[in-house]
């Protein structure tokens, strides 16, 4: 009797997927990624053109960004925390549904107080995206690979930083600005159709593992690394909103333009080398990276007359910062484990919150003192970030972070 061969069961069809990492599905997330950073960011590139075109002030313009970020702050975790047991998938594609019809709002409006909700809309939006962005990245890809998976996710946001602002502020001044919010729902668009066909879908957290918020801020290490993110993003966002007073103030002739693409370069080789040492050496490259990080500053502030030196400091910032984000969301999702995707909701608030009083610091400061204030508060904010990273070594940066110890296959099998 003859046998027929059979087809491979679902099991044994999974039983070979964990050892692949799924590169195409990772860079469509880091994608949306980029267009989240460029769409927070473009109004502080356009503020002047804005301004004209909506007819206010640049201060109100200015508070376009600040609508997204409260959008974000407020929305992010109780979006979350009510979406949680939903499919992955379905739940990502209505959100950025809701994102680029937001943005698309804006980029036709010509109401001041309309384009303010549309982005405080776009920044709902946004939250729920990057709350969920990084523990999706690590459920579809193999657990030996989490480090990997998440630095791929995270290059999204430093090349918005880098190239998307910059891209923007070219076409709003070429053209008109409503194409540089038009262009990014175009892109939007187009990612949103790719995602929907290659990237796989992953379940969302049973019922019956979910904790209150409240005790999911509470896990052990949680609320160390939220202080780390709070510190050393607010010692980054203060110099980086302010780069123009303090390179106006020293003598070396570099242009705002220059010193953020050096930055934004480096930050792309800072997320290639934390995804190639994330998963082996978590700690250490957390210690190294907010090391450097400090040391940026202390040239920055020492050699700010000297022209090589600013920019090999920008250099050493875009290396060291450009991993960051893959390296606080490894460190919240491993501890959050099964609630990974509510503990990671916490990372983009504490972000723009960041945002918010880095830009009250910045305006303060900058009334009685001169722009070579900004090192010391970045150089101030660094080393109490550091002092954290060494007192949370237990349960917030254990030295097994990543790599497939036991929690990190828990939370990328959910």
């Amino acid at each position: 009797m003859t046998s027929t061969p059979t087809r491979p069961t679902p099991a044994a069809t999974a039983g070979t997927e964990p050892t692949r990492l799924p590169v195409l599905s990772l860079v469509l997330l880091a994608a949306i990624g980029f267009v989240l950073v460029a769409m927070e960011t473009m109004p502080a590139g356009l503020l002047l053109v804005i301004a004209d075109g909506l007819g206010t002030s640049e201060g109100t313009v200015g508070l376009l960004i600040s609508a997204y970020a409260l959008g974000t702050v407020i929305v992010t975790i109780p979006a979350i925390t009510l979406t949680r047991g939903m499919r992955r998938k379905p739940l990502l594609l209505i959100a950025v549904v809701g994102l680029l019809a937001a943005n698309t709002v804006t980029a036709l409006s010509s109401d001041v107080a309309l384009s303010l909700a549309s982005r405080f809309v776009a920044g709902a939006f946004s939250g729920i995206i990057w709350g969920m962005l990084a523990a999706y990245g690590r459920r579809i890809s193999p657990p030996c690979r989490a480090g990997l998976s998440l630095a791929v996710v995270s290059t999204g946001a430093p090349l918005g930083f880098a190239f998307g602002t910059p891209l923007g502020s070219w076409l709003g001044t070429t053209f008109d600005w409503r194409w540089s919010f038009g262009g990014l729902t175009l892109l939007g668009i187009l990612v949103l159709v790719l995602i929907a066909l290659v990237v796989p879908d992953a379940p969302g957290q049973p019922a019956s593992s979910r904790l209150p918020l409240a005790r999911v801020i509470r896990i052990p290490g949680v609320a160390v690394i939220l202080a780390v993110i709070l510190l050393w993003m607010l010692g980054h966002n203060t110099i980086y909103t302010y780069i123009e007073p303090y390179l106006r103030d020293t003598t070396t002739g570099l242009s705002v333009d220059l010193t953020l693409l050096v930055y934004g370069v480096a930050s792309v080789v800072g997320v290639v080398l934390t995804g190639a040492l994330l998963d082996r050496h978590p700690r250490p490259l957390l210690h190294g990276s907010v090391t450097l990080f400090v040391l940026a500053g202390v040239v920055l502030l020492v050699a700010h007359d000297s022209a090589p030196a600013v920019v090999v400091a920008s250099v050493l910032w875009g290396v060291t910062f450009g991993g960051a984000s893959a390296q606080l969301q490894a460190a919240l999702t491993t501890a959050g484990g099964r609630n990974a995707d509510v503990a990671n909701s916490f990372l983009p608030v504490a972000f723009n919150l960041a945002i918010f009083a880095a830009g009250i610091l910045g305006a303060l400061l900058l009334t009685t003192l001169t722009g070579l204030v900004l090192p010391v508060v970045m150089i101030t904010f660094g080393l109490l970030a550091l002092a954290l990273t060494v007192y949370g070594r237990g349960a917030a940066f254990p030295a097994g972070l990543l790599g497939g110890s036991p929690s990190v296959e828990r939370a990328a099998s959910e």
